[in-house]
């Protein structure tokens, strides 16, 4: 049976042993599902071809009923296969009563004019409908001298003419096509005579555009790949991009946050001109030994430099522009340093603080009083902080406040001032600064912190609340004086000389640290009332009463030749 939708090429007659007929036929062999097997209820023989072999129950010409899934053993597909109705490429040969005994007779074409005269019909078991027993039903195809003629094929956009051949790729039939033909194209029985106008064999066509897409696509694809592979090997491969030598004359500030890898350094070098890359100043950051030493802070770098002198560059203190705020230094001393850095006048920095204190940034519990001489002291954290060429003083100042909020803020100094008994936060960062500027080691820190505690307390009867530290005379004057007498120290009625005051100073006296702020939260209780720094440079001794205090005393004078 002819495939629905191919119509007859021509008019020519139909020959019974047509390869497009039959079991042993091309169309046959290629397997399509609801072909007829054969015109006249009678399989055409193709004595050319071997039969090929019917499968029903192994053997036996016995087949299921229509109108039931039946499994078939396929020997093209080594398995077996669900099929409704009749085999997929197998054909069938029927009788009156419906499944023939898998043996086929060879009987003459008797009416080319009707091939459906004497077929039987087929379909009556089960409930699947009789497709070629009634009017109603699907018609059946059409006798070959009754098919229509193909239509005329469609000529595309490119075409190289039948003299320059055709690659199989543009050409609309494949092996199958080609195998059908006889060799020599004009054999009897063969394809060459199935011919359209012409005398040519008409082909089916892809457009051009399919060949133009493939290529577009194809050289899309080796184009990026070769893009990416470039890339992969420069990345790789390939030197990252640096200046030579130790760059121009022109200079450039260059800020280097806290906590800052290669990687960024590098990223705010090259921003700022100095390295060509950020690969080049890693590679140098990574070969240099010593590159952990970098700190953070403000350099003054050359533009253009190669990534290892950069790295060099950065290693020298001289070319750090920064500020170094250390444990106990006070801010006076602080102030002069931003003035230096910055190329200012001496005490411009002092006056930017006064003037604009309030806008640095302190917590709300650092509240300035009458007697306070410096309201920012106690608030320039110890740490490294830049101070570069343009900056203006508050900038820097403004960085240091934020550094100790946030660190007093980690302490929850507002929490352990009341579990402490204290007024206020301040009350301890400024015995912070009283224990960092008398102690002279960490462990000293926390039975100096004990003292203060004790010394504070108006109901103890070793001092009723003085504390007399002679740190809080030396601030109040700023000096670091150790050898005071005691008629000078007497006499001074300033605020901050804790001779002459009970209690606190007005605030804190100098810029803690770390340890100091621990140490002032967890004091020792060991009954400490007194200390003496008995050779006036490092060792501190520490006394419960006043007698232990005045053997230390007298200690120290020895030391001092006093």
């Amino acid at each position: 049976m002819t495939e629905y939708g191919r119509g007859q090429e021509g008019s020519e007659p139909w020959h019974p042993q047509d390869p497009y007929y039959g079991d042993g036929g091309w169309e046959g062999q290629q397997g399509h599902a609801g072909h007829q097997a054969a015109y006249g209820g009678q399989q055409q023989h193709y004595p050319q071809q071997p039969q090929q072999p019917e499968y029903g129950d192994w053997g036996t010409g016995q087949q299921a009923d229509y109108g039931q899934a039946q499994q078939q053993y396929d020997p093209y597909q080594g398995g077996y296969d669900q099929q409704h109705y009749g085999t997929q490429g197998h054909q069938q040969s029927y009788d009156n009563n419906g499944w023939g005994t898998g043996t086929h007779t060879h009987v003459q074409y008797t009416d080319p004019q009707d091939p459906y005269g004497q077929q039987a019909a087929a379909y009556g078991v089960g409930d699947q409908p009789d497709f070629y027993g009634t009017p109603d039903a699907y018609p059946p195809p059409e006798p070959p001298s009754r098919r229509a003629a193909e239509p005329e094929p469609q000529q595309t956009d490119w075409d190289p003419g039948p003299d320059q051949g055709e690659h199989a790729f543009f050409a609309g039939g494949g092996d199958d096509e080609g195998d059908a033909e006889d060799a020599d194209g004009d054999g009897e029985g063969g394809r060459g005579d199935r011919r359209g106008r012409g005398g040519k064999k008409p082909k089916k066509r892809r457009s051009g555009c399919a060949c133009l897409v493939v290529l577009l696509v194809f050289g899309g694809g080796v184009a990026g790949v070769g893009y990416f592979g470039y890339q992969f090997y420069q990345d790789r491969f390939s030197p990252a991009p640096d200046y030579a030598g130790d760059g121009t004359s022109t200079t450039v500030s260059v800020v280097i946050p806290k906590g800052a890898n290669g990687a960024e350094m590098g990223r705010l070098l090259a921003k700022a001109g100095v390295v060509k890359s950020v690969d080049a100043f890693v590679a140098a950051f990574t070969q240099n030994d010593d590159s952990g030493r970098i700190q953070a802070g403000a350099y003054v770098m050359n533009k253009e430099m190669s990534a290892k002198s950069a790295v060099e560059l950065m290693l020298d203190p001289k070319s750090r522009n920064a500020v170094m705020v250390t444990p106990g230094q006070r801010n006076i001393a602080v102030y002069k340093a931003i003035d230096d850095k910055l190329g200012l006048k001496s005490g411009a920095t002092r006056k930017a603080a006064e003037a604009k204190y309030s806008s640095l940034g302190l917590p709300d519990w650092a509240e300035k009083n009458s007697e306070m001489k410096d309201p920012l002291e106690g608030f320039l954290y110890p740490g490294t902080y830049p101070a570069a060429d343009g900056m203006k003083p508050e900038e820097v100042l403004k960085e240091m406040v934020a550094a100790a909020t946030k660190k007093y803020a980690a302490f929850d100094l507002e929490a352990k001032a009341k579990a402490l008994k204290l007024d206020s936060p301040m009350d301890i960062v400024t015995i912070a600064s009283l224990v960092q500027a008398e102690g002279k080691t960490t462990s000293d820190y926390r039975r100096m912190a004990e003292v203060a505690y004790n010394r504070l307390d108006y109901a103890n009867p070793q001092t009723y609340g003085a504390l007399q530290f002679d740190s809080t005379y030396n601030y109040a004057k700023n000096e670091s004086n150790i050898d005071i007498s005691e008629s000078e120290i007497s006499k001074d009625e300033d605020p901050y000389n804790t001779y002459t005051h009970k209690g606190l100073p007005p605030g804190p006296i100098g810029n803690p640290g770390d340890d100091a702020i621990k140490s002032t939260l967890n004091p020792t209780d060991e009954g400490w009332y007194y200390f003496v720094a008995t050779d006036g440079v490092s060792k501190t001794e520490f006394a419960r009463t006043h007698e232990e205090f005045q053997r230390l005393k007298d200690k120290f004078n020895a030391s001092r030749g006093n």
